[in-house]
C-alpha cells in the first residue's frame, strides 16, 4: 500500500478503505468559489459490488493498494462471467458481469482491454477509448434539415442508443466514445 493525495485518485485505481477493497468509478475534483477544494470519489466495494460516494478534501491521505495491469484480449461471454486471454502465455481468466457492469455492450470479439488484477482477482477492466459500430436503426434523413448540429436518436449494433448527425443512415459505421456512448465521427473503414 502506498499513500496518495484524493486529489491524485484517478477511474480505475483501487483503493484501500476500513480494511476493504474499492476500485474507483468516477473521481472529481471540485473547487467551490469559497470553501476547501474537495474530490467526489464514487467506487465499488469489489468484495460484493456495493457502490459508495464519499467526499474528501484535496489534501486527505487515501491509501492506494498495488495492483497488477496487463493487457488482455476479450474471447467470449460465458453466462455470468466474460473471459478474457492473456495474449503473452494465453492463460484465460474469467471475470465477473459485476466487475465489466455497464461496459459489456461495447466488448467485441478480440478486443485489447487492460485489466487490473488484486492477488489474482479481477477488479476492473479498461476499455479502449472508442469502438467503432454499426447503426442498425434511426429515423431516415428529411429534406431541409440542417446538418450543423442537429442530431436524432440511432440504435447501434450493440444495442445502445446513441444521438447521431442527420445525415448518418441505417448501415453506417460510426465511432463512438465507451465511456458514454457518444458519437464521435464516421468509421474511416
Amino acid at each position: 500500500m502506498v499513500s496518495v493525495m484524493a486529489s491524485n485518485v484517478r477511474k480505475g485505481n483501487v483503493i484501500e478503505l476500513n480494511g476493504k477493497l474499492y476500485v474507483v468509478l468516477t473521481a472529481e475534483n471540485i473547487h467551490p468559489g469559497k470553501g476547501t477544494p474537495v474530490t467526489q470519489l464514487e467506487m465499488r466495494r469489489i468484495s460484493d459490488g456495493v457502490k459508495i460516494n464519499e467526499r474528501y478534501k484535496t489534501t486527505d491521505s487515501l491509501e492506494k493498494a498495488f495492483i497488477d495491469e496487463r493487457t488482455f484480449n476479450y474471447l467470449y461471454h460465458d453466462g455470468d462471467h466474460y473471459i478474457f486471454m492473456d495474449p503473452e502465455n494465453f492463460e484465460q481468466i474469467s471475470v465477473p458481469e459485476s466487475v465489466i457492469d455497464e461496459m459489456a455492450p461495447y466488448l467485441q470479439e478480440n478486443m485489447e482491454v487492460r485489466l487490473s488484477t488484486y492477488n489474482g482477482t479481477p477488479i476492473a477492466v479498461e476499455l479502449p477509448a472508442r469502438a467503432t459500430l454499426e447503426v442498425i436503426e434511426t429515423e431516415p434523413v428529411m429534406k431541409g434539415q440542417t446538418a450543423s448540429s442537429s442530431f436524432k436518436p440511432a440504435k447501434l449494433s450493440n444495442g445502445v442508443r446513441t444521438m447521431v448527425p442527420t445525415h448518418i443512415v441505417v448501415g453506417t459505421r460510426i465511432v463512438v466514445l465507451t465511456e458514454d456512448g457518444s458519437y464521435v465521427e464516421r468509421a474511416k473503414d
